[in-house]
């Protein structure tokens, strides 16, 4: 059984920054698949990042070049750093792990930009 606990969701300006965290408990976390995802209301949940074991980071289109995902294999832990927000990312975001073709996903935190 893998648990994960998100934390670093927020409210910010448009401009600003945060980060978040996602810790995970009871899996081999260095092979396992990495990844944010993120829903709107109304809308479907899209994939933002992903990083699997030994491979680079894919990132959403809207993301790119403000986006960073990263992971602590040694924490057990992935992170979002997230620069230059727009309110068009306001959104509940998920973490999600995927080990041994079962997916995990966090409990979600809300990210809120304002104009």
């Amino acid at each position: 059984q893998v648990q994960l606990v998100e934390s670093g969701g927020g409210l910010v300006q448009a401009g600003g920054s945060l980060r978040l965290s996602c810790a995970a408990s009871g899996s081999p976390f260095s092979i396992a698949a990495v990844g944010w995802y993120r829903q709107a209301p109304g809308k479907q949940r899209e994939l933002v990042a992903k990083i699997i074991s030994g491979g680079s980071p894919n990132y959403a289109d809207s993301v790119k070049g403000r986006f960073t995902i990263s992971r602590d294999n040694a924490k057990k832990t992935v992170y979002l750093q997230m620069n230059s927000l727009k309110p068009e990312d306001t959104a509940v975001y998920y973490c999600n792990v995927g080990i041994f073709r079962i997916d995990y996903w966090g409990q979600g935190t809300q990210v809120t930009v304002s104009s």
